[in-house]
């Protein structure tokens, strides 16, 4: 196995953990805070955004079976890229678009890739996501990790990562853990 390390804020990370969790080639995903200065940030000191955190996902993948640049794939396919500190009705710079590259091939593609989705107009305002280098990654209190598996019966997980998941489903359904589908 060709075991590397990917970082990503697309919003909430309940939302950004589940759909890489289903993804073929992914080992691991942890929920957490990058980016700020605080030491050791909890959830309830970033809520208020002065930490600088932003709510991030940190995944383990197999790049033999997945590539980075399918992950920035999923990544701009599952959020909103064109909004500045805020995803739906998530509102503050603790849920900017980021993405925290670990080499400066990490770097090059997500430039690259953002540049090639400008010039095809995927979107129809500038994308605003931050390509910024991997900073100290704090994994988040227990219960935000497998939010979205422990507790499929919120109404947040069935009325807001649901219809996230059901989305990438339909999109990426070659690229699902087949004992997922």
């Amino acid at each position: 196995m060709n075991i590397q390390k990917a970082t990503f804020a697309s919003g909430c990370f309940w939302c950004t953990e589940a759909i890489y969790q289903t993804l073929k080639g992914v080992t691991s995903v942890k929920s957490g805070y990058t980016g700020g200065e605080t030491e050791n940030p909890t959830y309830m000191e970033i809520c208020n955004g002065d930490t600088g955190h932003a709510e991030a996902i940190e995944l383990e993948y197999d790049a033999d079976v997945v590539s980075y640049e399918e992950l920035l794939l999923v990544f701009f396919k599952t959020h909103n890229p064109t909004t500045l500190n805020r995803q739906g009705n998530d509102i503050g710079t603790q849920y900017r678009s980021a993405i925290f590259y670990h080499n400066d091939e990490q770097k090059q593609q997500a430039e690259e890739m953002i540049a090639r989705l400008t010039a095809e107009q995927v979107f129809d305002q500038p994308i605003v996501t931050h390509v910024v280098p991997a900073d100290v990654f704090y994994k988040a209190e227990d219960y935000h990790q497998n939010y979205f598996q422990d507790n499929t019966m919120k109404p947040y997980c069935m009325f807001v990562i649901q219809p996230k998941l059901n989305k990438f489903a339909k999109e990426f359904t070659e690229k699902i853990k087949p004992e997922l589908l």
